[in-house]
């Protein structure tokens, strides 16, 4: 049995122990970040908020050991979430599906609001790290969308709504296409110029050769010349390319016809590029 192909719920970028600077970054940038959350499982964080999903600055908290992997990954991109109300069929599911796979597990961190402090609750199901070293991939449930999708945090100075596509770099892009179509079933998956693409509702995720990344984004990206597999780039969906513009010329970002392009450098080494 396969899944069916979910919708994406959040996009995570690894900041190590530099959240502060990665939060100044990220305003500058124009975005509404959250205050700062503190997960059960011993990480930091803040998002910035769109319509359906969102982004996530992670970090560790200092002296504490419960999110290891955070000081080990390197600073930039390094997760892709899938969308779930039902963790305990995903996981079932992918077992039957013979795709490796975590069992649950839930946490939480507490949300300040006007009438008191309630704890948002998640439970995820992950693949194991081994999968790919291209980042964390996993589902995440979310039972209390209410503390997360606040129309507070929804308003962007540069006018993000959405995530487009999240871009990951593989020498062997069928590998990973593989991985999905077992996931999801071979339709989700399309041939594209540079390597293979999985549909998420109205979001995508594209697995491309180094080489048409480089096409695509130039100096602008960052190449790994260690791992055959990372996350490299965001395109995000902005209400104007006039109103990003006025907030990202600051930030090196290149101005095109019809997308803006901010280089790694510059976004904490995730590439963003924004599209109307």
């Amino acid at each position: 049995m396969v899944l069916p192909v979910p919708t994406l719920d959040h996009v995570v970028i690894n900041v190590r122990d530099q959240l502060d600077a990665a939060l100044a970054i990220y305003r500058r940038l124009g975005f509404t970040m959250t205050p700062r959350g503190y997960h059960t499982l011993g990480s930091m964080n803040h998002l910035a908020i769109f319509g359906t999903e969102y982004l996530e600055l992670i970090a560790a908290r200092p002296g504490d050991t419960g999110r290891p992997e955070i000081m080990a990954s390197p600073i930039g991109l390094n997760g892709l979430v899938f969308a779930t109300d039902d963790s305990a069929a995903v996981f079932s599911a992918l077992q039957d599906a013979s795709v490796p796979i975590l069992p649950p597990l839930q946490f939480s961190r507490p949300v300040a609001l006007s009438t008191g402090s309630r704890d948002a609750t998640f439970r995820t199901v992950r693949l194991p790290p081994e999968t790919t070293e291209a980042g964390r991939l996993y589902f995440c449930h979310h039972f209390t969308r209410d503390l997360v999708w606040r129309d507070e945090w929804r308003h962007h100075a540069n006018g993000a709504i959405g995530v487009i596509r999240a871009v990951i770099v593989a020498r062997d892009p069928s590998r990973l296409g593989g991985l999905f179509a077992g996931m999801f079933g071979s339709d989700a998956i399309r041939q594209i110029d540079g390597g293979q693409s999985l549909a998420l509702g109205l979001s995508h995720f594209d697995i491309l050769t180094p080489e048409a990344l480089h096409r695509q984004f130039g100096t602008a990206a960052v190449v790994d010349e260690i791992r055959n597999e990372y996350m490299a780039a965001l395109t995000i969906r902005t209400r104007s390319l006039e109103q990003a513009y006025t907030v990202l010329g600051a930030a090196q970002a290149v101005r095109q016809t019809d997308h803006i392009v901010v280089p790694a450098s510059s976004a904490f080494g995730a590439i963003l590029e924004f599209r109307e």
